[in-house]
């Protein structure tokens, strides 16, 4: 069965209020997604070795595979990105009591994890992600990774919350000023409620 574009979990202008326009989805979502989704299609049918495969179970053998690299890179953004689209809500930047407890326990506090959230993004060179992830300890932990890399394949921890550091994530809305688009994704845009549901779920 071929992959699909997700749809999205809100209307494409939901979030033009707050510092995303519908602009920024038509191409984010429904070209630069979408191209991912319809190329890994068009690999996965020319190859019989991949097909009948998951998501994860493609981006886990192609990884460090430089036979499959192209898999990898469209498998790989194909999941990020649908782990980014639920990452985001027109309710975003409010964190519920669960999260912010654990987030305080781990961090130390609300300001000091949003300020190593936003420093990953910001450090991270080039393309890629930043992630919120559960250790397989048990902690909380921001990290970051490039291009289409992903933690399912690193082992850092369970994806809890993500953003995307790309600029075709941000430059419609905030040209090259990528801090500027961090600080409004933690204060207004993160769909910390869908975080604390996969830090539930772990």
């Amino acid at each position: 069965m071929a992959f699909e574009l997700p749809p999205l979990n809100f209307s494409p202008n939901a979030l033009a209020e707050l510092g995303m326009s519908q602009e920024t989805f038509e191409y984010h979502h429904g070209k630069h997604h979408n191209t991912y989704v319809v190329a890994l299609n068009g690999l996965v049918e020319k190859n019989p070795a991949l097909q009948g495969k998951s998501l994860e179970e493609l981006i886990k053998m192609s990884y460090n595979n430089a036979e499959l690299t192209p898999v990898f890179n469209n498998a790989g953004q194909h999941l990020n990105h649908s782990q980014f689209w639920d990452s985001l809500s027109p309710k975003g930047g409010k964190l519920p009591g669960k999260l912010e407890a654990k987030i305080t326990e781990d961090f130390g506090s609300v300001d000091a994890f949003k300020e190593a959230f936003k420093q990953a993004g910001v450090t991270q060179f080039g393309s890629g992600w930043a992630w919120l992830v559960l250790s397989p300890e048990g902690k909380l932990k921001v990290t970051k990774s490039a291009n289409a890399s992903t933690p399912l394949v690193t082992g850092e921890g369970k994806v809890l919350l993500t953003y995307d550091v790309w600029e075709h994530a941000y430059y419609i809305d905030f040209r090259n000023r990528r801090p500027d688009y961090i600080s409004n994704f933690l204060d207004k845009l993160a769909n910390y409620e869908f975080a604390e549901a996969n830090l539930l779920a772990a």
